[in-house]
């Protein structure tokens, strides 16, 4: 059990994802913030200016790591995004150029001792686009030196399902994740991103759970994509829930609804309506 900055004792078993407060608060800062409410454990999205790793000093990288420690907070994952890097593109100086922004990720979770990066395979072209065996072979060639240097530093890479990557489906990855054959390669599977290009999550989970590093949860429609409030959506949250239960567990769920308005309250309703759906969590 840990403290809040006030001294009141809490334990909350699951994780919490700042993508909130991506333009409104640096990730520490927002952490702070978690903290006061009971969360202690969370999963940052790299995005300037919340968290960047050019844009943090070495010392400034030790006082984040000495305000997380006297907080009783931890990180569990760093998300090193999508949108801008592309492991699979067919410019070799772009995939270098992904390959350098994940090291520098990569290199920011060693300094903070954080366990895990979320990372994507990449995109194609939508129109004229390069075959799945280039892309594959592009991605395999990006991860030759990413992966070692991830296992020197004691981190795990795990891969995002997302409707925008050339891997969009669980069976994509689970077959990635199969041809690496590494213990250091995982998934992050998204219940959201799944449900919206109509994949069955809780089905999904319990088929490929041991593919599987971490869940994130958030409801979704299936004609407009989002990470909203639990029960606004397609998600089956009393079966999914009993799947996490059986396999994954609870402490390896990041919860990541992304609201900009009100924040806490929202992630607070969301751990009610879990338990309302039979979901065990701590209070």
């Amino acid at each position: 059990m840990a403290r809040n900055r006030e001294g009141f004792t809490y334990v909350k078993s699951m994780i919490i994802n700042t993508f909130s407060y991506l333009w409104s608060a640096a990730a520490i800062d927002a952490i702070a913030e978690l903290v006061d409410n009971g969360y202690k454990t969370f999963e940052v999205p790299v995005s300037s200016p919340h968290c960047w790793p050019d844009e943090l000093s070495s010392p400034e990288r030790t006082e984040i790591q000495a305000k997380l420690d006297q907080y009783g907070a931890k990180i569990t994952s760093l998300n090193a995004g999508g949108y801008d890097i592309n492991l699979a593109s067919p410019g070799a100086n772009m995939r270098r150029k992904s390959v350098d922004h994940i090291k520098s990720v990569i290199d920011l979770a060693s300094d903070w001792g954080v366990p895990e990066v979320v990372i994507s395979t990449g995109t194609r072209r939508p129109m004229i686009s390069p075959s799945l065996e280039s892309v594959h072979g592009w991605m395999y060639e990006s991860l030759e030196g990413l992966i070692p240097l991830a296992k020197s530093a004691g981190t795990r890479l795990l891969f995002e399902n997302t409707p925008y990557c050339f891997t969009p489906t669980i069976q994509d990855l689970a077959g990635v994740v199969s041809t690496i054959n590494d213990d250091s390669v995982k998934i992050v599977y998204d219940v959201a991103n799944a449900a919206y290009i109509g994949e069955n999550p809780v089905a999904s989970l319990r088929e490929h759970h041991e593919s599987i590093g971490l869940v994130h949860i958030s409801d979704t429609g299936i004609e407009s994509w989002g990470h909203d409030p639990i029960g606004t959506g397609v998600i089956d949250w009393d079966g999914l829930g009993s799947v996490v239960r059986n396999t994954c567990g609870v402490k390896n769920v990041v919860l990541e609804i992304i609201r900009e308005e009100n924040p806490v309250q929202e992630f607070a309703k969301a751990m009610q309506d879990l338990k309302n759906h039979g979901w065990e969590l701590e209070n």
